[in-house]
């Protein structure tokens, strides 16, 4: 393929950086306009690492878009092994960091007159701190230290960066391996999807007998449940907060959205209002002087639901018609998730007058090995992720069930298996599927309200009085331990919080609890500790046990209870004693 408009000269002169031995960081200068060679001049800065023994370069933008190099130890930990035999390259992308920062003080993205005074200030040059310029500084960086191919690992706006590179320097490309890929509509640009998944909670529901045991869908139930708190406002589950829990990426708040909206409606409000008190009220602002390099990518690079040859008023009558008529939203109303509609879309104000598509209509992308990792519950879900593609000959993607956003940096077992992954394609190209899954627990059903809603536990020698309170008892414990979930974020800075009904949860690496009551009638206290047993999962998801010492007062009677199961699994198999009595599943 012949070069790109304006891509760097073959000849480029070589930099100091190319014979250095251990990391070197520099900067090469670029036009502003790469098709107009007598434009501005601009710095673009860049870390290189170079391997002993070489046999090979990895390029690494793992999303923002924002600065790369601070995260060059970070890339170091993620790749591992892989530099053993590879270089590797990071760029703070230009208007970033060290790359001529295009800046604006006192911007705030939450503040629409705020962008429209810094598209002001920062002017036209603002259209050429896009993709499609971008890619061609890489090049000439990788020309001027003199590489041959290079593999690229992007994640998230990476993944932007990396496509808009394929699409113009196919040549330049070994291998890429992309992690929660951006999307493209069929204009070029990327999508931004600004919607309430409903889909997401038929999932995961669909996914636990209990859960699909509820009257009517997930996602009909949680409407039922907006329109709700619609007609009867509760200031405990306001509606913006809502419409935050039904799609926060924790596996706290999904295996108990649905069965918490359930019992809402049927007159028990606890499960919910205690999944609102951990949502963060409303949305911080983001004055970050940097704010403007992240509009001039956002709004240069994506696709919108308005003309971009617009101006702003038109452009903001062309987004409200979007939203009255498509709905994204739904089953919110706009107005209820935010006041303003160039609040939620941002570049309403910052002008795009250039044509600038990350990955051109009918650009030819190499037939050179891609491999994708796409969760079920990402932003873009892995059917359009694959429709997006396919414009890569015989990319490959693995879909992780249950796997969120940037899923190389999951924490756990799940983390170490993307990264095994990764680690064997950019070493080998070779595509091997490990099974990797965040599937680690099921949806929660119907919340019993006392110990008579719970089916007895299934435990020989025990009769069934003894079995209803073990029952109640394995509830309370297991609820406790959800909140422990090696792939929480929300829970991993809380440190207590009352239990669903009374008494109180203290969260550590040992969870403690003082008088809980999960259901009404049964009151527990004791212990809760977690022992992995040195075993790795394959597929990534947690592994390990859970041993509970508690003391159970139900009827009067207080119980001894010692439980051990697998806290964070699809199938926990519960065993213990009970007053003594050994039982087993």
């Amino acid at each position: 393929m012949s070069a790109s408009p304006g891509a760097p000269a073959a000849t480029a002169a070589p930099h100091a950086c190319a014979h250095a031995t251990t990391r070197c960081d520099g900067a090469i200068e670029v036009p502003l306009n790469w098709d107009d060679a007598s434009s501005e001049r601009i710095s673009v800065a860049f870390a290189w690492l170079p391997a002993k023994a070489a046999d090979g370069t990895v390029v690494a933008n793992i999303g923002g878009p924002a600065r790369s190099l601070p995260t060059v130890e970070l890339v170091q930990r993620l790749l591992g092994p892989v530099l053993d035999h590879k270089n590797l390259l990071l760029v703070d992308p230009r208007g970033f960091g060290k790359s001529t920062p295009l800046l604006c003080p006192g911007i705030d993205l939450m503040k629409s007159a705020t962008i429209a005074a810094c598209a002001e200030r920062v002017g036209a040059r603002a259209q050429y701190f896009t993709a499609d310029q971008a890619s061609h500084d890489l090049e000439a960086i990788r020309r001027a230290l003199g590489l041959g191919k290079v593999s690229y690992f992007g994640n998230s706006y990476g993944t932007l960066f990396a496509q808009a590179y394929a699409a113009r320097y196919p040549g330049s490309l070994d291998a890429l391996f992309l992690d929660s890929v951006l999307v493209y509509d069929r204009d070029g640009y990327a999508t931004w999807p600004i919607r309430f998944q409903a889909g997401i909670l038929d999932l995961i529901c669909g996914r636990s007998p209990a859960c699909a045991a509820l009257p009517g869908s997930a996602s009909g139930t949680w409407a039922r449940l907006v329109e709700r708190l619609r007609k009867q406002p509760d200031p405990e589950v306001p509606a913006l907060k809502s419409g935050t829990l039904g799609q926060v990426p924790e596996p706290v708040f999904r295996r108990e959205a649905a069965g918490a909206a359930t019992a809402y409606l049927q007159g028990d409000p606890a499960p919910l209002r205690r999944l609102a008190r951990r949502v963060p009220d409303g949305v911080d602002s983001a004055d970050d002087p940097s704010s403007a390099a992240y509009l001039a990518y956002r709004c240069g690079d994506g696709s919108f639901p308005f003309d971009r040859s617009a101006a702003p008023t038109e452009r903001e009558a062309q987004a409200l018609r979007y939203y009255e008529r498509v709905r994204p939203l739904a089953p919110y109303r706009l107005t209820e998730v935010i006041a303003d509609v160039k609040t939620l879309e941002v570049c309403v104000n910052w002008p795009t007058p250039r044509h600038s598509p990350p990955r051109p209509v009918g650009a030819a992308l190499p037939a050179v090995p891609v491999l994708v990792v796409t969760g079920d519950l990402d932003t873009n879900p892995p059917a359009d992720v694959r429709r997006s593609m396919r414009v890569f000959p015989g990319a490959v993607v693995l879909r992780v069930p249950f796997g969120g956003h940037a899923l190389s940096f999951s924490p756990g077992s799940l983390g170490a298996c993307v990264l095994g992954t990764m680690r064997t394609f950019l070493t080998t190209k070779q595509v091997t599927d490990r099974g990797c899954t965040a599937e680690n627990y099921r949806a929660t059903g119907a919340f019993p309200q006392v110990s008579a809603d719970l089916p007895p536990y299934p435990a020989r020698g025990l009769t069934a009085g003894q079995r209803r309170v073990l029952a109640a008892a394995f509830a309370t414990a297991e609820d406790a331990a959800a909140r422990r979930n090696p792939q929480s974020g929300y829970y991993v800075e809380v440190r207590s919080e009352p239990g669903l009904r009374g008494g109180q949860v203290s969260l550590g690496e040992t969870v403690v609890l003082d008088g809980v009551r999960f259901v009404r009638d049964v009151r527990t206290d004791g212990r809760i500790r977690f022992t992995p047993d040195g075993r790795a999962t394959p597929g990534g998801a947690a592994n390990g046990n859970a041993t509970a010492e508690l003391r159970v007062t139900a009827g009067g009677r207080t119980h001894e209870v010692r439980l051990t199961w697998a806290p964070f699994s699809t199938r926990p198999a519960v065993s213990g004693t009970f007053d003594g009595i050994p039982f087993g599943s």
